[in-house]
C-alpha cells in the first residue's frame, strides 16, 4: 500500500520559495531516506505531509485521504527538536506519549535503564533520541516519519537506532527519515534527494551515484593544484595523494593547471555517493 502520496507540493514564505515542485511516494515496509543540506527543505516537506503546515500549491495524500488530526493515531513523528518535555522525566514522558494515544506504556529495550528517571535535560542527546522514538512508537504507527533522527549522536547510538527504525519497516511501517549524513543511505531502500527546496535526484543509491564523474588530478604539486582549482572555483578536495575535482569538465581543470604549468595526469572516475550529492548542491 502507498502510505504517503506528495504531488507537485510548493510552499512558499513572503518571496521565499521554501519547497518548490516536489513530488514523493513511500510505500509499506520501505525505508525512503530525505537526503540534503541543511535547508533543502527537508523539514518544510515534512510538516506539510503531517498536516502542519498547509501546501502553497500540490497535493498530499496520507493513506488516501487528505491529511486530517484524526490520522495522528497511525503516525509515529520525531521532530528534529524531539518534542520531549526536558522538566519531566524519561519514564514521565512516556507515559505522557502514551496517554496522548490512549495505549498502555510497555518497557521497551533502553527506557527502563537507571536513566528513565531521570530529567530529560540531564540526559545525552543518544539517550534522549531513544526516548523520543520509544515514546513515537508506543502505540504501534503505521507510518513513521523521523526528522534527522541521528543528527549528533555517537556512532553506536545511530547504528541502534537504525536497527530500531529496520524493526519497524520490516513489521509493515512505511518509514519517511531525513538526513544529512551521506553515509545512512544505505539504509534506506530509495532516496530523495533535495538542494534548494528541489528535488535534484532519487532512487536507489547506486541510481543516484550511477553515471556520475569526477576529475581526479594526479601530480607532485598537489598543493599548487589545489590552490589554482580552488582561484578557478573548482570544487576539489584531496584523496591519499590525488584530487578530485567535482565542478569542470576534465578539458576545464587541464587548461587551469596548464595555465600555471602544474604538469598533472587526469582522468574521469566514479564519483562516489558523497561526491554526488555535494555536486547536486552546486
Amino acid at each position: 500500500m502507498t502510505t504517503i502520496v506528495v504531488r507537485d507540493v510548493t510552499r512558499v514564505f513572503g518571496e521565499f520559495t521554501a519547497v518548490d515542485r516536489v513530488s514523493v511516494e513511500v510505500r509499506s515496509g520501505e525505508i525512503v531516506g530525505l537526503l540534503g543540506a541543511n535547508g533543502a527543505g527537508k523539514t518544510t516537506l515534512i510538516k506539510m505531509i503531517l498536516g502542519l503546515l498547509a501546501p502553497s500549491a500540490g497535493q498530499i495524500r496520507l493513506f488516501g485521504e487528505l491529511p486530517t488530526r484524526q490520522q495522528r493515531r497511525r503516525i509515529g513523528y520525531v521532530p528534529q527538536n524531539l518534542g520531549l518535555y526536558l522538566d519531566l522525566t524519561a519514564a514521565e514522558n512516556l507515559e505522557f506519549h502514551a496517554e496522548v494515544f490512549g495505549v498502555e506504556r510497555v518497557p521497551t529495550a533502553g527506557t527502563d535503564q537507571p536513566f528513565a528517571h531521570e530529567l530529560i535535560r540531564t540526559l545525552s542527546l543518544g539517550d534522549q533520541r531513544r526516548v523520543a522514538f520509544t515514546a513515537a512508537t508506543q502505540h504501534h504507527p503505521e507510518l513513521l516519519v523521523l526528522d534527522e533522527p541521528t543528527s549528533g549522536v555517537s556512532p553506536l547510538s545511530r547504528s541502534d537506532l537504525w536497527d530500531r527504525i529496520h524493526e519497524y519497516a520490516e513489521a509493515g511501517a512505511a518509514v519517511l527519515v531525513s538526513t544529512h549524513h551521506i553515509d545512512e543511505a544505505d539504509q534506506a531502500d530509495r532516496l530523495v534527494v533535495m538542494a534548494r527546496g528541489h528535488v535534484v535526484a532519487r532512487g536507489t543509491p547506486r541510481e543516484v551515484v550511477a553515471g556520475r564523474t569526477v576529475v581526479e588530478v594526479i601530480t607532485d604539486r598537489w598543493n599548487d593544484a589545489l590552490e589554482v582549482l580552488d582561484t578557478h572555483g573548482r570544487r576539489a578536495a584531496l584523496a591519499g595523494r590525488s584530487l578530485r575535482v567535482l565542478s569542470g569538465s576534465i578539458d576545464d581543470v587541464r587548461r587551469d593547471l596548464a595555465a600555471d604549468h602544474i604538469a598533472a595526469e587526469l582522468r574521469l572516475v566514479p564519483a562516489t555517493l558523497d561526491e554526488a550529492m555535494v555536486a547536486l548542491s552546486l
